[in-house]
């Protein structure tokens, strides 16, 4: 273990914080500021956990920065339209929670801890078909922060996901990446300049740093500490044990633990993208002294690539979106068909790829792959391959339709079949089978400059033609440990365990299976974090600490 800052490890804190993702930092930061001692122990090498490898959004209800620029929305909008995007299976109490106090916690994630945001005014909600949804003002994103800077010495401590930094707002306005400034780009990330959920991360370390919270990497906590069925702390590799009042749950979810996920989660999940430590630690943990497990079923689904990406040496997948949401690509299953909208939202085209055929014992749709042509590659790129470049191992190419689908193992004449049918419909600008370029959504994310009529349809033109498979990934499970609307743990029965808390990915998420927008995940799991330092901020005042003893199992 070591302690970050050359600061001197308390005996006893009023709140230790299990993990280093923007939850347990959010939980960190809002009773630190209300001068609660506070430690956060993180079991890797790196603060900021799948926080801060994603794009760092917060998908936020009636927030002031939508009522600033005169965008309308209420809460009662904002609920039926998580209600329908949920299916109705997400729990009223923490629905209630997400989106009652979304606002409150993003202003003062602002005001008090320091945290500047960009309010995306145009960036649609995943369902434009649902009652309820926006076709903006619902999503914001961290602005540049040069953490470097902020941070000192701790700022080597803070992950990230090697990407350029840039923000959403830029991207709006550069589209597609082959027309970015990626020399000045270089110069942003050589200043120390971080964007997306680097810079989140990052800035709520600095609110926690101005607040005196101590820090602790490569201290994996093994166990709860109990008194009286009361947690009292936890005991971290090598046996040490810290007395705290109260512990958050912040540790990430389970999608590194294979045996965890092939028997919980309802589909098999073949790769993700986040840090190789979220193995269930948290669940794991809570499961030992009898909490509730809620919502282990769903992850947080996305396609993906195996493109040679890693993380902390481990292999990771690559999150496909413009590579199919662009104009000039489609996706093809198994059988050499399109088998839905490529533009749609990544968590419900994930789905798509979790199908199962009954009759012939396998799976629908998978194997699955994008294909698009040389036109496409010159226009757009592909992942950071570009044209005039040594074909990348993880792309299939071929001068013809037909070689390039005995390459992929699908009918030829079907694979040409589809093309051409795809063609026709994307020189009108309808898509006929699917739907896609039909909402607000798949037309934010095509191309407004492309030369047909819609922004997410354009033909393949000519060869040679590429594919590139996908699978079924996640960002990270999204289910897990039971909470109320505060963010207690609570036992099979529905009872909070005293002085323990849990908030993000190791808990059960509070929109369920839905995935309303951009932010979905970060929005809510900020605002049970913040709901749960208040009420460990309202405890402080009239408990007294446990004698901390170890948990027997």
């Amino acid at each position: 273990m070591e302690i970050l800052e050359q600061r001197t490890l308390a005996e006893h804190y009023d709140l230790v914080v299990v993990g280093s993702g923007a939850a347990g930092l959010t939980a960190a930061a809002t009773a630190a500021e209300s001068g609660l001692q506070v430690l956060v122990v993180e079991k890797s090498g790196l603060l900021g956990g799948t926080s801060a490898v994603s794009g760092g959004m917060l998908w936020i209800v009636a927030n002031h920065y939508a009522e600033q620029d005169g965008v309308e929305d209420s809460k009662a909008a904002g609920r039926e339209y998580v209600e329908a995007v949920s299916r109705g299976r997400g729990r009223h109490e923490l629905l209630d929670a997400a989106v009652n106090h979304g606002a409150e916690m993003l202003r003062y994630a602002e005001e008090k801890l320091g945290v500047e945001f960009i309010f995306l005014n145009n960036f649609p909600d995943y369902r434009q078909d649902l009652p309820g949804a926006a076709t903006g003002g619902r999503t914001v994103e961290p602005q540049l922060f040069n953490y470097r800077d902020s941070l000192g010495q701790i700022a080597q401590y803070i992950r990230t996901d090697g990407r350029h930094p840039y923000t959403m707002q830029e991207y709006e306005t550069w589209g597609a990446f082959t027309r970015f400034p990626w020399e000045e780009m270089q110069k942003r990330m050589d200043s120390g300049v971080a964007a997306k959920g680097h810079a989140l991360v990052s800035m709520l370390v600095a609110a926690c740093q101005r607040h005196g919270v101590t820090f602790a990497v490569e201290a994996q906590v093994q166990r709860l500490m109990t008194d009286d069925s009361a947690v009292t702390g936890v005991v971290i590799a090598g046996g040490q044990q810290v007395s705290a009042s109260a512990v958050m749950l912040a540790s990430g979810g389970f999608e590194w633990d294979r045996q965890l996920t092939d028997s919980m989660l309802a589909s098999r999940l073949y790769t993700v993208c986040s840090p190789p430590s979220n193995t269930g630690d948290g669940l794991k943990m809570a499961q030992r002294i009898g909490s509730a497990t809620r919502g282990t079923r769903e992850a947080w689904w996305a396609p993906m690539s195996m493109t040679g990406g890693t993380r902390d040496g481990q292999p990771i997948g690559s999150l496909l979106r413009f590579e199919r949401q662009g104009p000039g690509s489609i996706m093809v299953n198994r059988h050499g068909q399109r088998f839905a909208n490529e533009a749609q939202n990544y968590n419900d085209l994930a789905r798509c790829l979790q199908s199962w055929d009954s009759t012939k014992n396998q799976t629908l749709n998978t194997p699955a792959h994008v294909v698009f042509d040389q036109s496409y590659l010159e226009r757009y790129g592909i992942m950071d391959h570009r044209a005039g470049q040594p074909t990348p191992f993880y792309l299939h190419e071929a001068d013809t339709l037909e070689e390039l689908a005995e390459k992929i193992d699908v009918p030829a004449n079907t694979l040409v079949a589809t093309v051409d049918r795809f063609n026709a419909m994307a020189i009108k600008g309808v898509d006929e089978d699917h739907g896609r370029g039909d909402s607000e959504y798949d037309r934010y994310w095509g191309d407004a400059q492309c030369p047909w009529p819609n922004p997410s349809l354009g033909p393949l033109q000519y060869g040679p033609y590429y594919a590139l498979e996908v699978v079924n990934g996640a960002f990270g499970t999204s289910g897990g440990v039971g909470t109320d609307g505060r963010g207690r743990v609570v036992d099979v029965d529905g009872t909070p365990i005293p002085g323990l808390y849990a908030a993000g990915n190791v808990a059960d998420s509070p929109y369920a299976s839905g995935y309303p927008g951009a932010g979905a995940t970060l929005g809510p799991l900020m605002t049970l974090a913040y709901l749960a330092g208040r009420d460990v901020i309202a405890r402080s005042t009239t408990s007294t600490p446990h004698v901390a003893k170890e948990v027997l199992v």
